[in-house]
C-alpha cells in the first residue's frame, strides 16, 4: 500500500502529544502520585496552573488523532477480505506488543522501587483484565481495540452511505459529545438514571464518531486546500481556546481538587475536543509533499513502540528536569517531552535490528 505522506505527520505528531500530556501530569498529580495524574489534582502555583492548562489542554486532541489514523487507513474494510482475516490482521499487528508491555510493567518497576512484589503479582494476575497499575496509558488501547472490532460491523454501511446520511450520524455525535456538560449543568437527560447509563444518543457517542468522521473527511469532503486550512484553522483555534480555559477557569491553585471535575473538557469525546481535533487533522491534510523527511518516516513506523515504553522514560527525565534541575514549568515540561521522545525513538530503533522486532514493537 502507498504511503500517504499526511498522516505520518499525524501519527508522530499525536505520539509526541501523548508524551506531552503525561510530563504535564506531573505538574498537577496530587502528592503522592505517580509519573501520571490520579483522582485527585493539586497544583502547586499559578504558573503551574496557566501551564499545564496550555500543554496539556492543546494535546489532548492527541487520542482522537490516532483514532482517526487509524479509521482513515483501514475503514471501511477492503471488500475482498472478510472480517476474520481482518480481525487476524489487526490482532497479529498490536496485540503481541500490547502483552508483552504489560508484562513489562507489571514486572520491570520492582527494580526501582515503583511497585512491590505483591503488586506485581496482582498486575500480572489480572492482565487478561486490565492493564497493570504502573500503565494507565495502556486504557487506549482497549477502546482502540474496541473500534477495530466493530470496523466490519459498520463498513458495510460506510461503503453505500451518502454524504447526507454520514452528516447525520456526525451531527447525531457531535451533539452526544455535549453530554458530559449536560449532566453538569442539567444533570441526567435522555433517558439517564441509576439503573440505565445507555442515553438515547448512546449508539451515536465515543469514538465510533471519529470513525465515520474520518471517512467522511476521506470520502465526501472536497474542499480546496486554501478551505481546508482555513476552516481547519478556525476550528483548531476554537477547540484548544475552549478547551485549555475548560482546565484553567476551574484548577486553583493550592487546593485539593477531584481531577474528573477539572477535566470535564478535557474528555477526547467532548465538543471542544472534537473541534480541536478534526480542525488540526484538515490542516494535516493540507500537507502535499511527494514524501516526507526519512527520520519521520521512521518515526511514524516507530511510534506504536514509542507510545508503548514512554512511561519507562518518562520519570527519569521529570527527575532531571523538575527536580534536579529544577526549571520552570514553562520550559521543564517541554523538555521532558522531548528528552522521553527522543529516547524513545532511539530505544525502538534499536528494538527495530533484532529479529522478529515486529513482536515486541509493532
Amino acid at each position: 500500500m502507498k504511503r500517504i505522506v499526511f498522516l505520518d505527520y499525524v501519527r508522530v505528531f499525536a505520539c509526541f502529544l501523548v508524551i506531552l500530556v503525561h510530563a504535564s501530569e506531573n505538574f498537577y498529580g496530587a502528592a503522592g502520585s505517580t509519573d501520571m495524574v490520579g483522582p485527585q489534582s493539586y497544583l502547586a502555583s499559578e504558573t503551574d496552573r496557566l501551564w499545564v492548562a496550555v500543554y496539556d489542554g492543546f494535546s489532548r486532541m492527541a487520542v482522537p488523532l490516532f483514532m482517526i489514523v487509524s479509521a482513515f487507513l483501514l475503514a471501511p474494510m477492503k471488500e475482498e477480505q472478510t472480517t476474520w482475516q481482518f480481525y487476524r490482521q489487526r490482532c497479529l499487528r498490536i496485540l503481541p506488543p500490547f502483552f508483552i508491555f504489560m508484562i513489562l510493567y507489571s514486572t520491570l518497576p520492582m527494580l526501582w522501587g515503583a511497585i512491590n512484589r505483591e503488586t506485581s503479582l496482582n498486575d500480572m494476575s489480572r492482565i487478561l483484565l486490565n492493564f497493570p497499575s504502573q500503565a494507565g496509558h495502556l486504557w487506549f488501547m482497549y477502546p482502540l481495540i474496541s473500534l477495530y472490532l466493530f470496523i466490519p460491523i459498520i463498513s458495510p454501511w460506510l461503503s453505500k452511505a451518502t454524504k447526507k446520511e454520514e452528516r447525520f450520524f456526525i451531527g447525531l455525535f457531535l451533539l452526544s459529545t455535549c453530554m458530559p456538560y449536560l449532566n453538569r449543568w442539567c444533570g441526567e437527560v435522555w433517558g439517564q438514571c441509576f439503573w440505565n447509563e445507555y442515553h438515547m444518543l448512546w449508539y451515536f457517542s465515543g469514538y465510533l464518531g471519529y470513525l465515520v468522521l474520518a471517512h467522511y473527511i476521506r470520502v465526501h469532503l472536497t474542499w480546496n486546500r486554501s478551505k481546508r486550512l482555513t476552516v481547519g484553522g478556525i476550528l483548531m483555534i476554537i477547540g484548544a481556546v475552549w478547551t485549555i480555559y475548560s482546565f484553567y477557569i476551574q484548577a486553583v491553585p493550592g487546593e485539593i481538587l477531584s481531577t474528573p471535575v477539572i477535566e470535564i473538557g478535557w474528555a477526547f469525546c467532548t465538543i471542544n475536543c472534537v473541534l480541536l481535533t478534526t480542525g488540526t487533522f484538515l490542516i494535516f491534510t493540507c500537507i502535499n509533499r511527494p514524501k516526507p523527511p526519512r527520520i519521520l518516516t521512521e518515526a511514524s513506523k516507530l511510534s506504536y513502540g514509542m507510545y508503548l515504553m514512554h512511561i519507562f522514560w518518562l520519570g527519569l527525565w521529570v527527575t532531571v528536569f523538575k527536580h534536579t534541575l529544577a526549571l520552570p514549568t514553562v520550559a521543564a515540561i517541554p523538555c521532558i517531552a522531548v528528552s522521553t521522545c527522543i529516547c524513545c525513538f532511539v530505544t525502538a530503533k534499536i528494538i527495530s535490528f533484532i529479529p522478529g522486532s515486529k513482536w515486541i514493537i509493532g
